[in-house]
């Protein structure tokens, strides 16, 4: 069950703790999604919304989640567990994102997922609704964009009268189904979710989805795009993201300055 403040627009929810906590994740990983929350602020991938999570380390069954609060604040006494149905462990009476079925559905259908982000940044929204108009890779640090990131359409699953957002079992399971063989997934009108093998890998992808939007757009004004194959997609991948963890610790270094 849930409450809202927001009458017909639970942006921010109560919900009841419905699941015994039990094994603790380790420290080491709830301060690396902090830190995570930290750094896509700082990138310019979330703002006051968009959240990042992590599957439990020692529970693959649950995930870990800022309850609902500007990503750039984020502690560690933050953090709280679900369960793969959305259901919180421990909120204890704090409000919790209402959009945490996104999460909750990928990692129930993807179990090679460790880290889900859920983004509004700015340029990949106005390619969630042109038509005929898809985000593809066209530079070699975003190979793992493919050839044509899907597009949910929330009308298909939720009809044409929602606010758009991710709100139940139903939508996220809906969404989540555009992840079987792709790791970004545009929502029309909204924004974008990209999936990682890790931490650091989800963030750095979704700096450089970003980073591909927008020098897509500005190619697209130019003249006629060169994209990546679907090859140089792979070897790309294969490659750059060997190296995820060289602009994380530039990013966490900054990051920490920040925050003195």
């Amino acid at each position: 069950m849930c409450t809202s403040d927001h009458g017909n627009h639970p942006i921010a929810v109560d919900v009841a703790d419905t699941a015994a906590a039990s094994v603790a994740p380790s420290p080491e990983i709830v301060e690396e999604l902090v830190a995570a929350n930290h750094i896509l602020f700082d990138q310019g991938v979330v703002d006051a919304f968009g959240h990042i999570s992590v599957r439990h380390d020692k529970r693959p069954d649950r995930f870990l989640l800022a309850r609902n609060m500007a990503p750039s604040r984020v502690a560690a006494e933050d953090i709280v567990e679900f369960t793969l149905d959305g259901e919180a462990v421990n909120a204890k009476g704090r409000k919790v994102y209402l959009e945490r079925f996104i999460h909750a559905e990928i990692f129930r259908r993807r179990p090679d997922v460790t880290a889900v982000i859920h983004s509004h940044s700015h340029s990949i929204v106005p390619l969630s609704v042109v038509k005929g108009t898809r985000l593809r890779a066209m530079f070699h640090m975003a190979g793992f964009v493919g050839q044509g990131a899907p597009v949910f359409e929330i009308r298909e699953a939720g009809g044409d009268a929602t606010d758009l957002l991710i709100s139940n079992n139903h939508l996220g399971r809906a969404l989540a189904e555009h992840f079987d063989g792709h790791d970004i997934v545009l929502m029309r009108g909204h924004g974008s979710t990209v999936v990682g093998y890790s931490i650091k890998q989800a963030v750095y992808r979704a700096v450089y989805a970003e980073l591909n939007a927008r020098y897509q757009l500005q190619a697209m004004q130019l003249g006629e795009v060169t994209y990546l194959t679907e090859g140089e997609s792979r070897a790309c991948v294969a490659s750059i993201e060997a190296q995820v963890h060289r602009p994380w610790e530039m990013w966490l270094e900054q990051a920490r300055a920040h925050r003195r």
